[in-house]
């Protein structure tokens, strides 16, 4: 079907929010734009996605190259959908954000068409949000959302503790990612009373005071049954 005005072509990107916790924080990636619109803004990484390439390849593809991280080194979701009509103002443009999890991810590189890649706090990030370039600022509240909502019914935790983890280190994600703090005692109880959530590996970590810590791994569990839910729910 040949385009008329009354059906005008429009342009598909994906963007990226990049949750880790480094620190004892929950960080985003963000790019400083090396170019018109919004030059010099900080912005979520993506880009166009290519005529010939399928939506989730167009996000692994950016993932590797603002992120340097493949396909097994994240949890990868799609997030939502954003094509408001001025939401770029080059031309009409519709989104598909994704939303990634991982640890120890690596110092990012900045792609072709952005001047810095940088791991950010997202508290800092999202006190000055509405700085960034475009509706990220939205795109970024989803996703923090989203990731805080995943903690509650899914294993997701894991993908931000590493390979293997203590309940300590589990912990220290659930208080990175919700933003608050959580009585230790209880938080152990609920997480070891999920069956399937955690798999011992039998070694125990040393740290601390006390007693080595017994050092887990993801179990098999998809979702959290019973969840683990946040205060204010």
């Amino acid at each position: 079907m040949a385009y008329t005005s009354e059906y005008p072509p429009f342009f598909v990107t994906c963007d990226l929010v990049v949750l880790s916790v480094r620190s004892g924080e929950l960080h985003v990636l963000l790019v400083r734009r090396g170019e018109e619109p919004y030059a010099g803004a900080l912005a979520l990484p993506g880009g166009f996605v290519h005529v010939d390439e399928d939506l989730e390849d167009a996000a692994y593809r950016e993932l590797a190259e603002e992120a340097g991280v493949g396909r097994g080194d994240v949890i990868l979701e799609q997030l939502a959908t954003y094509g408001a009509p001025q939401r770029d103002p080059r031309s009409r443009v519709v989104s598909i954000a994704w939303l990634a999890l991982g640890s120890d991810l690596p110092e990012p590189t900045a792609g072709s068409d952005a001047a810095e890649a940088v791991w950010m706090p997202v508290a800092e990030v999202t006190r000055t949000a509405s700085g960034l370039a475009f509706d990220h600022h939205r795109i970024l509240a989803d996703g923090v959302e989203r990731a805080r909502a995943k903690l509650e019914y899914t294993g997701y935790a894991a993908a931000l503790c590493g390979e293997t983890f203590t309940i300590a280190d589990l912990h220290a994600v659930y208080e990175a990612v919700w933003g608050v703090a959580l009585d230790r005692a209880n938080f152990h109880r609920k997480v070891t009373g999920v069956a399937g959530f955690l798999t011992p590996t039998g070694d125990r970590r040393e740290g601390g005071r006390g007693r080595p810590a017994r050092v887990y791994r993801a179990g098999p569990l998809v979702v959290l049954s019973p969840p683990i839910l946040r205060a204010d729910r």
